[in-house]
């Protein structure tokens, strides 16, 4: 895999660390630009690529079902990624991040991920290939994320090699701070796979889509589909299960009633027999007191 070629980019630079100033309350309103509590908002994306291939098929959900669903593990997008809350210009905003051992409240309370305040920066980033991003993910955001120090940045294009060079490409910081590709290794036309060793999961293009494959439980994590799929195939064998339960009892219901009317047959057989014999002995006790018929008056 060819590593893309880098153009001449202002990555982004830490700012040297300094005290805050002290500021007159008077000069405040002039200052408080300076003094932000959360990154800017910025528009949502319209291009709907990552409602396709990460937000539909809940990726982010099954890896946090993977790593343990922690409050300390985040599994986000869409929030940029700074030094700081100051921070303005070189901001950038991954398609996916993933962070171990970060605050989680910390980044929704203040809306993007601030290096200085987890001491760190993200662990793993994910850009999916649009139209409008696509040239931006290649060059300048692979130069700022080495930057910002992100160990592995991946690119997914559903369409191999119409917006990114290659459909499925990945980059591993080195010592030297700069990108080193990984390797993507070819199932068949169809399929590809590269090997991340931040979350020790396989990135899969598999038919246009993105998938994750765990190599230690040789599994690949459900798609919401694939887990609704699971789910009420589950559900059927419950039900199926309830069905046999309900109609064995059933059986057995009815081989009780049979029984049961069997026990009565028996038990009303047994009191007509009785009757009969206490008749006959009744009978037989009076023709043994009755005298002959021939015996003189």
């Amino acid at each position: 895999m060819t590593p893309a070629t880098v153009l001449p980019f202002a990555p982004p630079t830490a700012p040297a660390p300094a005290p805050a100033p002290v500021i007159h309350r008077k000069h405040r309103r002039k200052h408080r630009q300076y003094q932000y509590a959360a990154f800017p908002d910025f528009p949502p994306r319209n291009d709907m690529q990552n409602l396709r291939f990460l937000a539909y098929p809940a990726h982010h959900a099954a890896l946090y079902r993977h790593f343990g669903e922690s409050d300390t593990t985040l599994i986000f997008g869409e929030v940029p990624i700074g030094w700081n809350l100051d921070q303005r210009e070189g901001l950038l905003i991954p398609d996916l991040l993933v962070a171990f051992d970060v605050d989680f409240a910390d980044v929704i309370a203040e809306k993007g991920y601030a290096i200085e305040r987890h001491g760190k920066p993200p662990d793993f980033v994910l850009e999916v290939a649009s139209d409008h991003t696509a040239p931006k993910d290649e060059v300048g955001k692979r130069t700022g994320y080495a930057a910002f120090g992100v160990p592995e940045y991946w690119r997914f294009d559903d369409q191999w090699g119409q917006r990114y060079a290659t459909g499925l490409s990945g980059d591993r910081l080195a010592a030297d701070g700069v990108y080193q590709p990984i390797a993507v290794h070819r199932v068949d036309a169809n399929r590809y796979w590269g090997h991340s060793a931040v979350l020790n999961l396989d990135l899969c293009w598999e038919y246009g889509q993105l998938r994750w494959y765990d190599p230690v439980a040789r599994r690949y994590l459900q798609t919401y589909k694939e887990s609704q799929i699971g789910r009420i195939a589950a559900e059927d064998v419950r039900d199926a299960a309830l069905e046999d339960r309900d109609a064995e009892r059933a059986r057995r219901i009815a081989a009780e009633d049979v029984r049961d009317a069997a026990l009565e047959d028996r038990d009303l057989e047994r009191a007509g027999r009785i009757a009969a014999e206490a008749r006959i002995q009744e009978l037989e006790t009076q023709l043994r007191g009755r005298p002959p018929a021939d015996a003189a008056p």
